[in-house]
């Protein structure tokens, strides 16, 4: 099969009426490129392997392994993955789960996750009375209380600043100035200057350090070791990373993560305690 097929013309979730239909994809079968497509189905869409970044509603999500991106229906959306990448994705009927209608970024709990690929399995017109029926409602239900991330980046329709993003987010230690930005995308820097701003509401080095942070949430989700994820950002030290990490975040990576941790599995807890009943919600 020829690498430069569009994954696109594989599968039209939109035929599918069922709630919940899921397809998994090996990027070394296809452009490594999806161009700017929408569906009527909303769309989680998950990494299993590989790096893939998602641009959608004027932002640039990055994808860590424990996390989806979550894309609503009607939202026009571009993928771009690395070639050994494989993806899951999830198509979910208007109306059929408490999901954002906005675009964002899911933790995902190694259940939903199992869940989604063992619906890959299932053909997208099984029965409503099935089993394949009963295991999507169950992965609706865990997926509705999946608590946000914050994993995007600011970008807007703007050719120059699109194109500053695309550069950035594949060479990211790149430590160009912003007059040498602004060279060339051919704007003095002044004016490159205010079209930030105006395009993403950031200065450029706010803009940049929101980037880093992102590609770094993504590395040190995927483990990553810090030392690594400082040289390949091109920060000089791993403490200079760090600083910067605790300034933007309020706290360490380690402690981040951590608090992450902690975070899943109360927001799995509450979601079994309400589905037991209200009894189990109190305090007592």
């Amino acid at each position: 099969m020829s690498a430069s097929r569009s994954a696109v013309s594989v599968f039209d979730p939109d035929l599918a009426d069922r709630p919940a239909v899921a397809r998994r994809l090996d990027f070394a079968e296809y452009g490594a490129e999806v161009p700017v497509h929408v569906h009527r189905k909303g769309q989680l869409i998950l990494a299993l392997h590989g790096a893939v970044t998602c641009t959608a509603d004027d932002e640039i999500w990055i994808v860590p392994p424990d996390c989806g991106v979550w894309i609503p229906g009607g939202m026009p959306h571009s993928v771009r993955t690395t070639a050994n990448a494989r993806l899951s994705y999830l198509f979910v009927e208007p109306g059929a789960a408490n999901l954002p209608d906005v675009c964002c970024t899911l933790s995902i709990s190694p259940l939903v996750r199992e869940l989604v690929n063992r619906l890959t399995s299932e053909v997208s017109d099984y029965p409503l009375d099935s089993h394949a029926a009963r295991l999507a409602r169950v992965t609706l239900d865990e997926l509705a209380g999946m608590p946000r991330e914050h994993f995007n980046l600011p970008v807007s329709n703007d050719p120059k600043i699109r194109a500053i993003a695309d550069a950035l987010t594949i060479e990211p230690s790149d430590r160009s100035t912003l007059g040498e930005w602004a060279k060339r995308v051919a704007m003095s820097e002044r004016s490159l200057a205010r079209l930030m701003i105006r395009e993403t509401g950031l200065t450029f080095g706010r803009w940049r350090q929101q980037l880093h942070l992102v590609v770094a949430l993504r590395e040190l989700a995927s483990g990553a070791a810090v030392q690594t994820v400082a040289d390949s950002l091109g920060y000089e030290s791993v403490s200079a990373f760090i600083t910067m990490f605790k300034k933007a975040l309020g706290s360490t990576p380690a402690q981040y993560f951590t608090q992450r941790r902690v975070k899943l599995s109360q927001s799995r807890l509450m979601t079994s305690a309400k589905d037991m009943g209200p009894e189990f919600t109190t305090d007592n």
